[in-house]
This record gives structure tokens, sequence and C-alpha cells, in this order.
């Protein structure tokens, strides 16, 4: 497998999503995530606005420069599905902090290996901390939608590492 290890992305629930059912004064929405030729989705959330799915969605990781895009649509039964806007999903700042763990030893639960800011160069809408619990390193980003009115989505992002392959860490 030519897979760096897997990405799991929790798309937790969105918060105040453009209106494109203008009859309901709603939406249907879904989440799709890409990167380098893959797509995964969520499920529809019928007539809201502020969904919440807490659906899990992973994506082989084969190119940590590739970048991955979270797109929000309106499911639509008798015409094409309408763009909701989207955001980037930047992992960088969270594979730093997964390589630099492997250095630092023993580190107590639920501590904060980074804190990142919302800035023009990220979709983030709130700090976002990239926290070590039970083992695990999460980031829980809150990421603003581009190219729509309003709307913003909570999304968890955490790696996998695959067995035999060569992780998020250089020196393999």
């Amino acid at each position: 497998m030519d897979a760096l290890g897997l990405l799991r992305i929790k798309v937790i629930k969105g918060f105040n999503l453009a209106v494109r059912d203008k009859i309901s004064g709603t939406s249907d929405p879904y989440v799709v995530i890409s990167t380098a030729g893959q797509k995964v989705k969520t499920r529809f959330v019928k007539k809201n606005c502020n969904p919440e799915w807490n659906d899990e969605l992973t994506l082989p990781i084969k190119d940590l420069n590739a970048p991955i895009t979270l797109t929000v649509f309106d499911k639509d039964t008798f015409s094409d599905d309408d763009a909701m806007g989207t955001a980037v999903i930047d992992i960088q700042p969270y594979v730093e902090a997964v390589r630099l763990r492997k250095s630092l030893g023993e580190l107590p639960n639920g501590v904060a290996l980074q804190k990142l800011q919302p800035s023009g160069t990220n979709d983030l809408a709130d700090e976002s901390s990239i926290i070590l619990e039970d083992g695990r390193i999460t980031q829980k980003m809150r990421l603003k939608l581009n190219d729509v009115e309003s709307g913003q989505v909570l999304i968890q992002v955490e790696c996998v590492d695959i067995p035999g392959s060569k992780g998020l860490d250089p020196d393999y």
C-alpha cells in the first residue's frame, strides 16, 4: 500500500448553513471531503441549516501536501445538488504535532500539543487545539465556509497508522 496512513474525519455538525430550498426556507445538507482524486461523503440531513451528522469518514493519505477540501451541498431530488460553500482542511499543523509527539516522551492526558488561531491563511472560524487524549492525537476544527453567504462546519481529524506503512514519521 502506498498510503502513509488513514485520515479519519468526523463531520460533527453545521452552523448557520445557507438556505438553498427557497420554498421550505431550509436546506438538505451533506458534506463531501476530497483529496488526491478520492471523495467521501456524509449522509444528508433533511430540512436543517444547523445539521448534526456525527459521521466518520476515512481517507487514505498518500501525499501530505495534497489539499483536502470540504464542500457542503444541498441535496435536490429533481435537479443538480446546490453548492453551499467550501473550506480547506489544513492538516500540516496536525502532522507537525504528531511528529513532535514522538520526541516529547510521557505527557499528561488532555494536553494541548498546539493551538491554532484563525487567520488569512486558514479557514478556521475559532481557535483549534491539537490534543493528546488516551494516547490518540486529535484536532477539532470549526471551519468557515467560503463562496457562500454563511455557514460553518465542525469536524475532528485523527490520523490512523496502517501496519507496514511509513506513517507520518519521515525517518521510517
